[in-house]
């Protein structure tokens, strides 16, 4: 911590050289990206928080960092003796970065931050609330804290991959077709593309710039009549390039010039105000902007046939990994050998075992007893607990050529579970099955959903702090909008057939445990229910794990949820069992998944 006075030291120096009287650190890089490339984390560095979401505010005489429920205890950890105070967003009486701001600066002082990682959307936001305090949002070309980062890692050099077309189902000339056609009915003579999995998914390419997320650091640039990618040539050979046709391949710094060029003759330009940075805004002067939802988006979030298969394919396997490791803890733990790190390698090992495994879709979450109650916990050497009786969260998932796999399950170890533990796991499980049942007709969105999770915990005077389902995007990133079961997120998408989400409601009780059952969903229509006049919409779930039965309180349980359990379990079984080639795995698989009743 002491490095991170230090940095701030420096980095109040570059401010008073450069005119500023606050700096704005976010999370975030020039692509918005959710898991930042670790060149770009610039935030981590100067504060030693490593969660994936926080803005860390840096004035002349205070450090402040803002973050969500998801990561109030971990920041509370990493923070201490850095001389950063914890900002808990959301929560009561807690202002926000630019209440806070209009608060301790006098009129006429200068708010700096980088446009390059601050959102259209939120830069006008911030400009509109700072103003009326008389507080200026000031533009910083020069990135305060890459100027004072000496030994900063050097970009990503991994090659391109390309996405042949039985995995993508649907060619990039097909693609530009349609991102045309959408283009013309809004006048658009261009669109920008700055999200990574939006360039991945437009240009069929996959890459290795970003951690647990398969994206290339590049730009696409769209008009009506070519189609540019702007990324680094030596990721791209001759025999890459050949492959890559219809398009024009330039240096990732031109998209500057390119923007410029486009200012230039006033275009009409399609730019996402919020996931499009600031920087481009800039720079593209005069143009008029359409600034609406970029039409990727809802597109890519609708998985065809192709993708959907791909995806189950990848569960199949995904199971038979967490059958393996699961498996194995049940019998290593009372050996007293396993503690949460060696647990993450272990299933690490046995993904690798499958095919078209390409590594995790994020940082495995495995927390025993107090450390399940941090909601994104990442185990370290310092907080390596080992495992012994008592209750193990382990959230975890994969990324193969064919489908992207995010899983949480909750499991008792050793000695019988205690009352509260199998009374708090059944009703999040009672939360779970509520909305993997849940039937609704199109035109739905998320947030009308998530209640029904939720409600079996509110009804026992519990809750808990993050979302219930996240989209997930195919062989692309664990978290991928606008699809999202929340209170909060993305409220304006409604959920629409091709839709993968997650379904995960958990609780948690800081200091003791975490309970949080996680399964992907996919929105199908509903057969029964549809009829010519209406389509009714109902999930099916993709994941293949048993559930731990050991934790249920049988009171709790009503026939029909019994019912979905036992039949879940009896396809888990069906599925997997073929896979697996040991017999200790087959057994194991049997009494996991073996029906339960309240006799």
């Amino acid at each position: 911590m002491n490095s991170a006075r230090s940095r701030l030291t420096s980095l109040r120096k570059a401010m008073r050289e450069h005119g500023v009287d606050a700096y704005l650190i976010p999370t975030a890089d020039a692509h918005l990206n959710e898991y930042v490339p670790t060149c770009w984390q610039r935030r981590n560095w100067l504060s030693g928080f490593t969660g994936s979401a926080g803005d860390l505010l840096v004035l002349p005489n205070q450090a402040a960092l803002w973050t969500d429920g998801r990561y109030f205890l971990q920041a509370e950890q990493e923070l201490e003796g850095s001389g950063i105070e914890l900002y808990r967003s959301g929560e009561p009486g807690v202002p926000t970065i630019e209440e806070h701001l209009c608060s301790v600066l006098k009129k006429g002082k200068k708010v700096g931050i980088d446009p390059r990682v601050l959102s259209m959307a939120r830069a006008k936001a911030m400009r509109e609330k700072l103003s009326k305090a008389g507080v200026i949002l000031a533009f910083v070309d020069t990135n305060l804290v890459d100027s004072i980062w000496d030994g900063a890692p050097c970009m990503p050099r991994a090659p391109i991959e390309i996405v042949p077309l039985q995995r993508a189902g649907e060619s990039t000339e097909s693609k530009l077709n349609e991102l045309r056609s959408a283009m013309r009915k809004k006048g658009a003579d261009a669109l920008v593309i700055t999200t990574l999995d939006a360039v991945a998914w437009t240009f069929n390419i996959r890459g290795k710039d970003v951690d647990y997320n398969p994206v290339v650091i590049a730009y696409g640039l769209i008009t009506l009549e070519e189609a540019t990618l702007y990324v680094d040539p030596s990721k791209v050979g001759k025999a890459m390039a050949e492959k890559l046709q219809g398009m024009t391949i330039c240096p990732y710094e031109q998209m500057g010039a390119a923007l410029e060029s486009l200012a230039k003759r006033k275009a009409c330009v399609w730019v996402d105000q919020d996931n499009t940075n600031q920087w481009v805004a800039e720079q593209l002067g005069p143009c008029s902007l359409v600034t609406d939802a970029s039409p990727i988006i809802e597109r890519k979030a609708r998985k065809n046939p192709l993708e959907i298969a791909g995806m189950r394919r990848a569960h199949l396997r995904d199971g038979v990994a967490m059958v393996k490791f699961l498996r194995w803890l049940s019998e290593q733990v009372p050996k007293g050998n396993v503690t949460e790190l060696s647990a993450e390698r272990q299933l690490e090992v046995f993904r690798s075992q499958g095919r078209h495994y390409r590594g995790p879709s994020f940082r495995t979450i495995a927390g025993f007893g107090p450390h399940g109650a941090i909601v994104h916990y990442a185990a370290t050497e310092q907080s390596n607990a080992k495992l012994r009786s008592g209750i193990f969260l382990i959230d975890s998932g994969g990324q193969y050529l064919d489908g992207t796999t995010d899983i949480t399950r909750t499991v008792q170890l050793g000695s019988k579970a205690t009352a509260e533990h199998r009374r708090v796991f059944t009703l999040v499980l009672k939360g779970h099955i509520a909305l993997a049942r849940a039937k609704f007709p199109t035109g739905v969105r998320g947030m009308r959903l998530d209640t029904l999770a939720r409600l079996p915990l509110w009804m026992d005077g519990r809750d808990y702090n993050h979302g219930t389902g996240h989209g997930v995007g195919a062989y692309l990133s664990v978290h991928e909008g606008p699809q999202s079961i929340s209170p909060v997120r993305c409220q304006g998408a409604v959920l629409e057939p091709g839709n993968i989400l997650s379904n995960e409601p958990g609780y948690y009780a800081a200091g003791k445990f975490g309970v949080r059952i996680e399964n992907l969903v996919l929105v199908v229509k509903d057969p029964k229910l549809s009829t010519s006049e209406k389509t009714w919409l109902m999930f099916e779930t993709l994941t293949l794990c048993p559930i731990d039965r050991t934790l249920l309180d049988m009171s709790l349980l009503t026939p029909e949820e019994i019912a979905w359990l036992n039949e879940y379990h009896r396809r888990v079984e069906s599925k997997i069992s073929p896979l697996l080639d040991d017999d200790r795995d087959r057994r194991w698989l049997e009494k996991a998944c073996a029906p339960i009743s309240k006799d």
